[in-house]
């Protein structure tokens, strides 16, 4: 399989990756950049793709990386420390 073959992920990690990616680009990252970290993350969340043959196949899934991403974004400008 060469890289960037996206043969052994789900209809849903492909979905999953296509939000992420939009997230990214409202946010100010180029495209290219985007993609490659949403792709980051679904890895992250799925150890690879999970159809048979994939890296994620049979292992369930971590969603850590989602939570994490979540946290940082709703932080707020003071980064959850005091400003006194």
């Amino acid at each position: 399989m060469p890289r960037g073959d996206k043969s052994k992920y789900t209809d849903k990690e492909k979905r999953q990756a296509e939000h992420i990616e939009e997230g990214y680009e409202d946010r100010g990252v180029p495209e290219k950049e985007a993609e490659r970290r949403a792709w980051a993350t679904v890895n992250a969340v799925h150890g690879g793709g999970e159809k048979p043959g994939g890296g994620g196949h049979g292992k369930p899934e971590n969603h850590e990386p989602m939570r994490k991403g979540g946290k940082n974004s709703h932080r707020g400008s003071s980064h959850g420390g005091s400003s006194s």
